[in-house]
């Protein structure tokens, strides 16, 4: 009989075991990896391009390409290609980042056959449709005007326009006469020369004959050359900005800075350092500012690693007669960083939560597909997560003052709020 009085041991584990994947590369020179494991008869396949925003000579033509994409072939209309995924119970996801454009779809193994000549279909035989466009730039800017009533859209889009610019890829955020000018003509053309996949990634219960049956199809893809885009360069404001909004009972606060890259030597440091300061429910900045003082029903900090740059994010909403006092308090959760050393408890505390949180993110085979995506894209080491453990593990109170120092300074970080 199970005794719920004596509570199961406790097992600190350090380890970070990463399925491996097999690298195949095809006939047409993309690299393909199968990362296999999972019980459950379903995979993913995942084309990744260099297509982002980075690429763009027309802002917005890459969102736009990729909304496209499926709703429309020479031979099928969007509710036709719909209506096949849901007759075999697959799921199509395009989606267009600063950097890349993701088309992933989601499968049965037992379907898998006709769902991957649909998914050729789509990404070889787009006709990308007036009609579909101007209904796709309607639905954009109704959600557009509906976030621009939104103080947290509006802060976050300062902040990242005061960081890089609003002529870096980065830094932009599309407005009406953006989304107005994209024609069918610039989206055909950039589908022509971006819409080619440089790197494969299929995940989940993976035999001999699904793994041929994949090679099969994709080797027929078009591979083509694309250089890393333009030399995009940052145009940084320090300056503080408000956005005054009549009749806004709430303000919503960004604080920002440039930070490091993933292959940066402090890069570890901050990115735990950064969940001390406010990566999780029971860090710094939700203890004082959230629980103390209830100035907020949340706040957060966060590093965000982009391919071509990175940067520090510390966001929160507030009653409006709060703002200075929040700031101020977060100015001085940033200045205790390197000037109080972190106790044995608190460090011990982040540690594990920082470490238990990573091992948990591994639980399926689509997110061990992820952790390895994110290692091919950003040129990592294969031992990536394992040294970042490691590294954590080892970290000490000294080690995170100097990090604070270096990279937290209250001064160096760029304001921006709206309400």
């Amino acid at each position: 009989m199970l005794d719920r009085k004596t509570p199961p041991p406790f097992n600190r584990s350090t380890t970070f075991n990463l399925i491996k994947p097999v690298n195949v590369v095809l006939a047409n020179g993309i690299p393909l990896d199968f990362i296999t494991g999972g019980e459950q008869d379903v995979l993913k396949i995942e084309l990744i391009l260099k297509a982002g925003r980075w690429f763009e000579k027309t802002w917005g033509v890459s969102y736009f390409t990729s909304n496209l994409l499926s709703k429309g072939t020479a031979k099928k209309t969007s509710f036709e290609i719909a209506q096949q995924f849901d007759l075999y119970g697959a799921h199509l996801e395009v989606s267009s980042s600063s950097d890349y454009v993701s088309v992933s779809l989601y499968s049965l193994g037992k379907n898998l056959k006709p769902v991957l000549q649909l998914l050729l279909e789509i990404f070889t035989e787009p006709v990308f449709p007036e009609k579909e466009l101007a209904q796709s730039k309607d639905i954009y800017l109704q959600n557009l005007k509906i976030n621009q009533e939104k103080t947290s859209f509006l802060a976050s889009k300062l902040i990242r326009k005061n960081l890089f610019g609003e002529q870096h890829p980065y830094g932009k955020e599309l407005d009406q006469h953006d989304i107005n000018r994209i024609t069918r003509d610039q989206v055909a053309d950039f589908y022509k020369t971006f819409f080619t996949p440089f790197r494969i990634i299929v995940s989940g219960k993976i035999d001999e004959s699904t793994q041929q049956l994949i090679v099969d199809a994709m080797t027929p893809l078009r591979q083509q050359k694309i250089a890393d885009g333009q030399n995009h360069i940052s145009a940084q404001d320090s300056s503080s900005t408000h956005l005054e909004r009549k009749g806004s009972v709430q303000t919503s606060i960004r604080l920002g800075k440039k930070s490091v890259l993933r292959l940066h030597p402090d890069y570890t440091d901050v990115l735990f350092l950064n969940h001390v300061l406010g990566g999780y429910f029971g860090s710094r900045l939700m203890k004082n500012i959230r629980e103390e003082k209830g100035l907020t029903y949340g706040i957060h900090s966060s590093v965000h690693s982009l391919l071509h740059d990175s940067f520090l994010l510390i966001g929160a909403d507030v009653n409006k007669e709060n703002h200075a006092l929040t700031i101020q308090e977060i100015k001085n959760e940033l200045k205790k960083l390197r000037t109080e050393k972190i106790s044995a408890e608190e460090l011990d505390t982040t540690r594990y939560h920082f470490i238990g949180s990573l091992q948990t993110e591994i639980t399926t085979p689509f997110a061990h597909a992820d952790k390895n995506k994110n290692i091919i894209l950003n040129n990592l080491p294969t031992d990536y997560y394992s040294n970042m453990i490691a590294r954590v593990s080892a970290i000490s109170a000294e080690d995170l003052i100097a990090t604070a120092e270096k990279h937290f300074r209250e001064d160096s970080f760029i304001e921006a709020s709206a309400g």
